[in-house]
């Protein structure tokens, strides 16, 4: 493979292939016009921009760097989301030719030599997205979109619509344009054969595209340190396989769950269980002091399998929230830098389901009560050291937490009181909406009807916060009079908002509340309202203080 080639010559007789220990497909797409353009559609743009230039130079596809494997095997180390999406594009490009008319000889051989010749493929992507990418990108023979089991695969599809789409709009010169700036556009590559080379320099290199995460850039530390100071040859053979082993699992378990959760999120959390205190923060740093230790190799070995385990559990923990109502509460109250490093320990530990239950609801009331009243005060130094200590008995995690909920003084920033005090006025719409959501979910219990089963905040569409009685005064609306008083202390309080959809919302605006009325038939608390004015339909000031002594009663006995 020659340093400067072009992506047909880079591929031609070759199998290039992306390692299961690189990152799976990670480019987004973005099909609104109105956001800002992501990577796959900046790819396109780009060159529909080198196209209308008239450059004399050919288009520049970057650099990859490659590990030789045999004389035609290679696996990329840098560049994999490029080569990825040229594959990917040039795919659509010929599927959108061959509609438009049949494929030159010339076109024929560029196909074949970059993208397939009778069953032999010269790009292929992670082994857990390649049937995938070989059914829907290369032969086409998938054209659903089920079994999308991971973000990578849906990337995946998603850029290969995307490019679909564009060319659907573009007849024979316009692909023809593009299909010649690919094939004439450059790139320069480098092979190594010795892996700490190739990791080296994936370090310190620095393309376009997505910067390099932090778990990124530590795992090609660790593989670096391995090549450097791992011992014997064949112990640092096996410790290398085994990093790669690991990581394989890891990118799997964030193919799962990175819509959820940010990868190098987790990183910090498994520095929080590994060295047992919730104030690491600075993962580059740690690790880097930890490298420059004696005792790196140990080190990387133990920080490698607990990162695995803990992208494990924190994968485990997604999919039981899709079942489990509790843990889906607890997700909500959004407090992940200290909940999750708790989670994390306790499903490592083995901690029984009914333990898993009191835990989650434990660790939710502080961090509810701590975005409700929106004290300062700093929960992690009153949380570390039970953090510390917890060695899968729950029993002090749930007394600490009742003790700072039932204190006074200079502890007493979480109490009854200061909860009651702060749920009286206004509260920020986003966190009403989700109190109110456990209050729906409080009622759908309380009326006990078989089959009735707890919402999820996420099955609600677009949750709005509604005013029963509108901000804005409507003389003709059935509310209360607005004087002062209605204004200051009834308007903006728990018992005048009310949970429903946007598209319910904004259907109903400043109405009458005869109209509004009407229109509450969606959730319980909604039928709730309809019931407290079925023998007047009127709202006033001791229908919304009634209401708001309910739902304040509720929140007080269960945060």
């Amino acid at each position: 493979m020659d340093s400067l080639t072009n992506i047909s010559r880079m591929l031609s007789g070759n199998n290039i292939y992306v390692p299961n220990y690189q990152r799976a497909y990670s480019w987004d797409t973005e099909f609104d016009p109105n956001k800002t353009a992501r990577q796959v559609n900046t790819f396109l743009i780009d060159l529909q921009d080198y196209i209308k230039s008239n450059s004399s130079s050919r288009y520049y596809f970057g650099h990859f760097l490659f590990e030789e494997k045999s004389e035609t095997c290679f696996g990329i180390i840098d560049g994999q989301q490029r080569l990825t999406t040229i594959t990917i594009f040039i795919a659509a490009l010929f599927s959108r030719l061959k509609e438009l008319r049949i494929l030159t000889d010339e076109e024929d051989f560029a196909y074949k030599s970059m993208i397939k010749v009778g069953q032999v493929y010269h790009f292929s992507t992670v082994d857990y997205d390649n049937q995938l990418f070989k059914d829907y990108i290369i032969n086409q023979i998938k054209t659903d979109h089920n079994g999308l089991d991971t973000k990578s695969k849906q990337r995946i599809v998603d850029a290969f619509d995307f490019f679909v789409n564009k060319f659907s709009q573009m007849e024979e010169p316009q692909i023809v344009s593009l299909l010649n700036a690919v094939m004439n556009a450059s790139c320069t590559t480098h092979i190594v054969k010795n892996e700490a080379e190739a990791i080296q320099m994936f370090i310190f290199q620095n393309n376009r595209g997505k910067k390099p995460s932090n778990l990124e850039i530590i795992k090609a530390q660790f593989l670096y340190n391995v090549h450097l100071y791992g011992g014997a040859e064949d112990e640092k053979t096996d410790l290398i396989d085994e990093i790669k082993n690991r990581f394989e699992e890891i990118y799997k378990s964030i193919s799962k769950i990175e819509h959820k959760i940010d990868e190098d999120n987790v990183l910090t959390y498994t520095l929080r269980v590994f060295f047992n205190s919730l104030w690491e923060s600075n993962a580059i740093q740690r690790v880097n002091t930890e490298l420059e230790s004696d005792t790196r190799i140990d080190f990387i070995r133990n920080f490698t399998r607990k990162l695995a385990a803990c992208f494990e559990q924190v994968t485990s923990f997604f999919h039981s929230e899709k079942e489990q109502i509790t843990y889906h509460s607890l997700i909500l109250s959004g407090n992940y830098g200290l909940l999750f490093p708790f989670v994390i320990k306790a499903l490592l530990y083995g901690v029984s389901d009914n333990d898993m239950l009191r835990l989650t609801n434990s660790l939710e009331s502080i961090f509810v009560r701590h975005r409700v009243i929106g004290t300062r005060a700093d929960l992690t130094s009153r949380l570390n050291d039970v953090f510390q200590k917890f060695d899968g008995n729950i029993e002090p995690i749930i007394i600490r937490i009742d003790w700072m909920k039932k204190q006074d003084g200079w502890w007493g920033y979480w109490n009854d009181n200061e909860l009651k005090r702060t749920l009286q006025g206004w509260i920020r719409h986003d966190l009403a909406k989700i109190l109110l959501w456990k209050y729906e979910n409080y009622l759908i219990q309380a009326e006990g009807k078989f089959g009735y089963s707890p919402v999820r905040y996420d099955a609600i569409k677009n949750p709005h916060l509604e005013h029963i009685a509108p901000q804005t005064e409507n003389p003709e609306s059935g509310y209360d009079e607005y004087d002062d008083e209605f204004k200051n202390q009834y308007i903006d309080c728990l018992g005048n908002y009310l949970l429903l959809s946007a598209h319910h919302n904004i259907s109903i605006g400043n109405i009458p509340f005869e109209k509004k009325r009407e229109t509450y038939t969606q959730l319980r608390q909604q039928q709730e309202v309809r019931d407290m004015t079925e023998t007047e339909h009127y709202w006033d000031k001791n229908k919304i203080a009634t209401r708001k002594e309910k739902i304040l009663k509720f929140l007080l006995e269960t945060l």
